[in-house]
């Protein structure tokens, strides 16, 4: 899997745009392929697993696994 920082990404529409830590071209992210429990969204400057697929557009992820920072999963498991 690669990582990467999310770009941006918009709510409304379900899609926006991972920056690859390693460079190159930014790859499209659309909700449906986010890897988490309930509401499937990113935020711009989250950093993100991913693995890439080329498809007629170009890349785009097909897995994203946002990265669980230590402070947030510790404050998950005291709510």
């Amino acid at each position: 899997m690669d990582t990467g920082t999310v770009k941006w990404f918009n709510n409304a529409k379900g899609f926006g745009f991972i920056c690859p830590s390693d460079g190159g071209e930014d790859i499209f992210a659309h909700y449906s392929c986010i890897q988490m429990e309930g509401y499937r969204t990113l935020k711009a400057g989250q950093k993100v697993n991913f693995s890439v697929i080329i498809g007629p557009k170009g890349n785009h992820a097909n897995v994203i696994i946002p990265v669980v920072e230590s402070n947030e999963a510790i404050k998950q498991l005291v709510e």
